[in-house]
């Protein structure tokens, strides 16, 4: 794929301070456009001084939600090189969500190009401090300029980074979470699988209300019998249940994540027990309560891994391991960012390097 480079003549200044880089704030000098329409397919790959994109009032995206995205981070190795975890699971997610609302397919060779492309050239923006990262945001948008709802024409992908700040600047501390019963985040058949805003906006009140309640995440249970648990806030679930690792498994309404599916490669390659299956809330109640839910805890992107130290149900509260963090929590922690980092040997060939 040819892309064409129109350099910013007016480089932002960089943070000097990378332990207040937050998270999605700071964008680098540029981002990556391409065009699709149903005549040409995609075309115009280009990568421009980063800014306001200019839609139409009627723009599809902004009327029927059809946009997907990804998320993944570029990491700078102790020998100042740069590098991408599993990047062409990220090109396959983004194709199986747009399949799902209809939306343009991208090969996965030029998905990883642009990116790779575009990071090469902003690498500078790479922060150096342990434990920060690039956040690279790929997008596809519809963009018809037309209110009726209709098979789409055209759109619109897009990459922009953020710098962003070390996820844990205290150190890894265990959550609450609260299991939630009024509302669903997604149902079998629907986009639950997907990577899709709709998703998200449809978990915003359910989180709002936990957080006014002194509550991290939510923990979503299935969508039809309400007795099933799915994921927990935009991660997904893990728990030790009496020396066996269990995870709901992939049944349409759960995103597949690309750290869910390396962690259950990583613990199946050092010979643990684990299972993919339907895991019950009463199943997880009832571990708690006779002591063998030795730990729980969320995956993804952002966080890795999030320890859970208490489970909310209804009026109850549970406490996990103490509220402690658990030595399989620990353990993932260390061998994913290691390898991320480029502190620990890849045996499994995850890393994706971006500078030469």
């Amino acid at each position: 794929m040819e892309i064409k480079i129109e350099r910013n003549q007016n480089p932002a200044p960089k943070p000097t301070d990378e332990s207040k880089l937050g998270f999605g704030k700071v964008f680098t000098d540029h981002m990556f456009l391409m065009d699709w329409d149903r005549e040409t397919g995609w075309h115009d790959a280009r990568i421009v001084p980063f800014g306001n994109l200019s839609l139409h009032p009627g723009t599809t995206a902004l009327h029927y939600a059809l946009e997907v995205f990804e998320g993944l981070k570029a990491y700078r190795r102790a020998d100042g090189k740069v590098q991408t975890f599993r990047p062409f699971e990220n090109a396959k997610r983004i194709n199986n969500s747009a399949k799902r609302l209809s939306m343009p397919t991208i090969p996965e060779e030029d998905f990883v190009q642009a990116i790779d492309t575009l990071v090469d050239l902003d690498q500078d923006w790479v922060p150096h401090a342990e434990g920060t990262s690039l956040y690279i945001r790929p997008y596809i948008i519809g963009t018809d300029k037309s209110v009726g709802l209709h098979t789409l024409n055209s759109a619109l992908f897009v990459i922009i980074c953020a710098p962003s700040g070390s996820y844990y600047p205290q150190g890894i501390n265990p959550v609450k979470i609260m299991v939630e019963t009024e509302d669903v985040r997604a149902v079998r058949g629907g986009t639950g699988f997907t990577k899709c805003g709709g998703n998200y906006a449809a978990a915003q009140r359910a989180g709002e209300i936990a957080e006014e309640k002194g509550y991290t995440q939510v923990l979503w249970l299935d969508g039809v019998e309400r007795k099933y648990i799915e994921e927990v806030g935009s991660m997904n679930m893990m728990f030790k249940i009496d020396g066996t690792i269990v995870t709901p498994e992939l049944n349409g309404s759960i995103l597949p994540g690309i750290t869910r599916k390396s962690i259950l490669e990583l613990l199946r390659a050092d010979g643990e027990k684990v299972e993919e299956r339907r895991v019950s809330l009463e199943e997880v109640v009832k571990a708690a309560e006779n002591g063998k839910l030795e730990e729980a805890w969320g995956c993804g992107t952002a966080a890795v891994v999030s320890p859970v130290g208490w489970l909310a149900v209804g009026d109850k509260e549970y406490e996990i391991n103490g509220g402690k963090i658990g030595p399989t929590v620990h353990k993932l922690y260390d061998e994913i960012t290691g390898i991320q980092w480029g502190k620990s040997n890849d045996r499994f060939g995850w890393t994706h390097p971006v500078s030469k």
